[in-house]
């Protein structure tokens, strides 16, 4: 294995755990030949930590804390080893399930669970969110928002609605549309979580969390409308009798694999995805760590870092780059109540 410093000046990828319980954030270390990690710190937050997100320039890390009083704090990442400097914090509207920033990285859009609510905070030129610019109604739970590439749009999850809604968004004042529209609605009891958009935008990847269903949509981004094209489940062959208790997804970055947490069964469903079609084939079933809420992709789409809120170590996959099957590689010391994972490189 290289030195630190040449594997710092290859550039190296971190990954930062958010932990509710013990509420700290880990820093990690991934090493290129195996994906094992190393420990770098761990960062003391002093609330309940729960969604982060990433700027776009991966400069500033961004988290929630969903203990009041709800704020978002900022922090600087230094590229050379990882560490996490405290910039400052600010408001939410509410508490936060999940968090994204636009795509010029100039305001943080949130969805509130609890609040029935999305929100805007603006950014500051030097990446640092501010205060709450805009609020705006929804039906119950809303659990997820993000923008379009070209920032004409955000969509966002509304649970207890069983609805994606869009919502038009003016990337020069950082607003969003008052009314928020159904851009599609799912049968009752579907609860609608988390999404994805394939790397070229012609397609919408959409988990629900209480029937465990993943959905294809195809996505017209001159209008913003999507429709639907194919519904699979995520579930294990042998679930039954039980809830479904679906959490998160994501594809690897070269938009041939998808992968989803189950939290009831404590697995990632894995999927092979038609480039042309955009629809999803089942690779497998892959048991992992205790109520997985959250996991992550590596840039380099070769390994897979998931964690369980009711575990105390994070499980790392490799990823087959052939077939897509995931094979762990190890396990890594985290903090309590592990949720929310995300990866950079540099």
């Amino acid at each position: 294995m290289s030195s630190n410093g040449e594997q710092r000046s290859a550039g190296t990828t971190y990954v930062y755990v958010s932990n509710a319980d013990s509420e700290d954030i880990s820093v990690l270390r991934m090493s290129d030949e195996d994906g094992g990690l190393a420990a770098v710190e761990t960062v003391p937050v002093g609330g309940t930590i729960m969604p982060m997100a990433l700027s776009p320039d991966r400069r500033r890390l961004y988290a929630a804390l969903r203990s009041q009083p709800y704020c978002v704090v900022s922090f600087a990442r230094d590229p050379l080893d990882g560490r996490l400097t405290e910039l400052g914090r600010a408001p939410l509207a509410e508490s936060m399930a999940y968090i994204a920033t636009d795509a010029s990285g100039r305001y943080l859009l949130g969805a509130s669970y609890g609040g029935n609510l999305l929100a805007v905070n603006r950014i500051g030129g030097d990446g640092v969110a501010g205060g709450v610019q805009q609020i705006v109604g929804t039906g119950p739970n809303a659990h997820a928002i993000r923008t379009s590439a070209d920032n004409r749009f955000a969509f966002a999850a509304v649970l207890g609605a069983n609805q994606l809604v869009r919502l038009e968004f003016d990337a020069s004042t950082g607003r969003l549309s008052e009314d928020a529209m159904p851009a599609w609605t799912l049968p009752a009891g579907a609860g609608p979580r988390h999404f994805v958009f394939s790397a070229d935008e012609r397609f919408v990847y959409l988990l629900d969390e209480l029937d465990g269903m993943l959905h294809t949509l195809a996505f017209d981004r001159a209008r913003g409308t999507v429709e639907p094209i194919q519904s699979v489940s995520t579930l294990p062959p042998d679930f039954q009798g039980e809830q479904p208790w679906s959490a998160d997804l994501h594809l690897t970055p070269d938009g041939r694999f998808l992968y989803a947490s189950e939290r009831t069964s404590s697995t990632l469903a894995a999927f092979r995805v038609d480039a042309a079609t955009g629809q999803l084939a089942r690779i497998g079933t892959h048991g992992t760590q205790k109520q997985p809420r959250g996991f992550s992709i590596d840039p380099s789409g070769r390994f897979l870092f998931v964690v369980g809120q009711l575990s105390p170590v994070m499980s790392v996959y490799r990823i087959d780059a052939r077939t897509g099957a995931l094979h762990e590689s190890g396990q890594y010391p985290v903090g309590k109540g592990a949720n929310w994972v995300e990866t950079v490189r540099g």
